[in-house]
């Protein structure tokens, strides 16, 4: 998959869908099929149209509040069959009009064909674009336009709003129901303070990412892939009340697993299921046992829940 950062032309003409696609959800993924789909049948350049960073951070100063890192993101839209990926920073583009977005990029640059998009996509400077709007204007050029109708979970749509709000809330078996896949981290193993392995119990230490929302701080069943074998683990994230942490850390036991060690290789680590919420022991032994029971219940999460 080829990775753009500037709006320099396709060598060949597209069918692109279009959209920040934080999360690559049900909803984004239906939308990037769908041109993908597009470009398989017309003979196109299969494209994705993103941004470096949430709009909203630029526009009203947020702090980035991201479910996937960038390489994640990537990494998922070449799993979906994406072929080419404009990765833009969102500074670039801000200022374009929509009519000069549709003619100057997506008809000169992206040679585009065809489109694809969500039901509430907006484009242009001040979101002044809207899907109708979109396709009128396509129109004119011969691009077909396509517009995914909103896609539900439990009777509300999705969306990565909503997904972020469900993070926040330890709701990690709504959130991998609207991903479609397992909420994680593709992250690397880096050194802690052992105090894991002195229990019997030693970790993969993993830093929290910035720019990343963060979970609700407990405990989860969770999944590790190594070489591709999956493992069961028993996953703290927060600041590790009882002994300290100067920062947020994602910290994974594999009860199961007795290989050697892992330190300097990049892990995923899947959230399955939310056990308890962070708190502190009165003592490190208090806290071991607490572990141990939560082992227990991570094995029977990883034992009995499917998983896609």
């Amino acid at each position: 998959m080829e990775i753009l950062q500037e709006l320099i032309p396709s060598p060949t003409p597209t069918s692109a869908a279009l959209g920040y696609f934080d999360g690559v959800h049900r909803g984004h993924q239906a939308v990037i099929a769908e041109a993908v789909a597009a470009a398989k049948a017309q003979g196109l350049r299969s494209t994705v149209f993103t941004l470096q960073q949430s709009p909203r951070v630029l526009l009203l100063g947020e702090k980035p509040q991201n479910i996937m890192t960038t390489e994640d993101k990537l990494s998922v839209l070449e799993a979906l069959g994406v072929e080419q990926v404009y990765l833009i920073d969102f500074a670039a583009v801000r200022q374009i009009t929509a009519e000069d977005f549709v003619e100057k990029i997506l008809r000169d640059r992206f040679h585009a064909r065809h489109l694809s998009c969500g039901f509430n996509y907006h484009f242009g400077a001040g979101a002044a674009g809207s899907g109708e709007m979109l396709e009128d204007m396509c129109r004119t050029y011969g691009i077909s336009v396509f517009a995914r109708p909103r896609i539900t979970f439990e009777e509300m749509p999705i969306s990565s709003t909503r997904i972020r709000k469900s993070i926040l809330q330890g709701q990690i078996e709504e959130v991998n129901a609207m991903l479609g896949r397992p909420y994680g981290f593709f992250l690397p193993v880096i050194h802690g303070e052992q105090v894991g392995r002195t229990w019997g119990t030693p970790t993969l230490n993993q830093a929290f990412p910035e720019g990343l929302v963060q979970p609700l701080f407990g405990v989860y069943a969770s999944r590790v892939t190594i070489d591709g074998s999956l493992w069961c683990g028993v996953t703290n994230i927060g600041v590790r009340p009882t002994v300290g942490s100067r920062s947020v850390l994602i910290e994974t036991w594999m009860p199961d697993y007795h290989g050697p060690d892992l330190y300097g290789q990049t892990l995923r680590v899947d959230l399955l299921r939310f056990i308890r919420p962070e708190r502190r022991f009165d003592t490190t032994d208090a806290l071991r046992r607490e572990i141990l029971r939560n082992a227990s219940q991570a094995q029977q999460i990883f034992r009995e829940l499917p998983l896609p």
